[in-house]
């Protein structure tokens, strides 16, 4: 028989998705240029030279079998004796190749790591704006997901209302910082408290409530911004990351889960997470981009037009009279709509070609997200476009 949880999914199709295919439809109507496409969290810039380079050099001059062949298991030896070195060298840890797991991008991660520290029964909790899809990671692992409401003055994290909702049955708590859709990044102050209440509450329950850290934009921080590395707050946290954003690689999917040395169970967690990779069928990443990210994974692209964008995004928004908070990293912004229903306010701006996402989603009601990884002299000219759009819509 067919399967009905994932046929009762077929209709909850992603609102993004279906923004982004409206846009490209859109497109060949009155030409991609003309329509300000700020739906889709797709990389604008070009990979570094460096990694194209050592791509050429692996495919001129390695051996295929070595280039194309299957990786143990775990991973390619190179790939997390890099990854293990970059994180030190950076953020002062001690990992190890032992406790890094490569994936297929943060969200591969995010997988594996729900199921690595939680059964089935067990509830997670994120905070709210979070990202839809991580209630099929933790669903599909059998737990329960809940979310903490906003703290939408600043959208660090509401305290209050996460102390009301943690409880003996929460086996992990997921947090995503530079955050995807508020582009706030999690501060120093923000971090330290979670991790206190964290070890008070696992004292109190009698076991360990693990952190997920979903950091995929960790590498793209504004000027001045408080976004330390979150795994030195709290020893038994799990990192998820991507190189999706930091190299410009969404496609290759590559990423991996690093577990802090400190962490129960940090000396078999990656092999668990080995095991999980065996009934997900998740079996590693490809070979060569492994190779080629090993010796790259230290570096960025170029990531300052994300910033140059926010800025002129963040003061026209302003200037108009939104209510928005500014962002501290990544490739979006999310101010709060000019009328109470965000959706409604999203469909008046289709009509400028303007294509936001209602925040909805995410769970920000009365919000929307703006994807601004696209090119600056397109976001200049959609500031013409929005101007237009509040005065005739909203008389401002």
């Amino acid at each position: 028989m067919i399967n009905e949880q994932y046929k009762s999914m077929l209709g909850a199709k992603s609102v993004i998705r279906e923004l982004s295919e409206y846009a490209t439809a859109r497109g060949k109507e009155v030409g991609y240029e003309n329509v300000f496409d700020f739906s889709l969290g797709n990389p604008s810039v070009e990979v570094p030279k460096e990694f194209t380079d050592e791509m050429i050099r692996l495919l001129q001059e390695e051996d295929t079998m070595t280039l194309h062949g299957y990786t143990p298991s775990l991973g390619n030896p190179l790939y997390k004796e890099e990854i293990a070195k970059s994180l030190n060298e950076r953020f002062g840890m001690n990992y190890g190749p032992e406790h890094i797991f490569p994936t297929t991008g943060a969200a591969g991660a995010v997988a594996h790591a729900v199921r690595a520290v939680t059964k089935p029964g067990d509830e997670m909790i994120a905070f709210a704006p979070y990202f839809p899809e991580y209630g099929p990671y933790i669903t599909g692992a059998g737990c329960k997901l809940s979310v903490v409401p906003a703290d939408t003055s600043s959208f660090q994290i509401n305290f209050d209302k996460f102390l009301e909702m943690i409880n003996e049955n929460v086996a992990a708590v997921l947090v995503n910082t530079p955050n995807n859709p508020s582009g706030i990044a999690y501060s120093t102050a923000t971090l330290q408290r979670l991790a206190d209440i964290l070890r008070e509450k696992s004292k109190e329950y009698g076991h360990n409530i693990f952190l997920l850290s979903d950091e995929p934009y960790r590498e793209i921080v504004f000027k001045g911004a408080d976004s330390p590395y979150v795994s030195k707050f709290y020893d038994h946290t799990l990192s998820c990351y991507s190189f999706s954003k930091s190299l410009s690689l969404p496609g290759e999917r590559i990423g991996y889960v690093a577990v802090n040395p400190a962490c129960e169970g940090a000396d078999i967690i990656v092999p668990m997470c080995g095991q999980i990779s065996r009934g997900t069928g998740h079996n590693c990443p490809p070979s060569i981009i492994q190779q080629a990210v090993a010796k790259v994974c230290s570096l960025t692209a170029d990531l300052s037009v994300y910033e140059t964008n926010m800025n002129i995004i963040y003061d026209t928004l302003v200037e108009l009279g939104f209510t928005v908070v500014k962002p501290g990293g990544t490739f979006y912004i999310m101010p709060k709509a000019l009328e109470e229903d965000s959706v409604a306010f999203c469909k008046k701006a289709l009509k400028y070609d303007l294509v936001f996402v209602p925040a909805d989603g995410f769970g920000a009601p009365g919000f929307f997200r703006m994807a601004y990884c696209i090119d600056t002299e397109k976001v200049e000219r959609a500031m013409v476009a929005l101007r237009k759009f509040v005065k005739e819509e909203y008389g401002k």
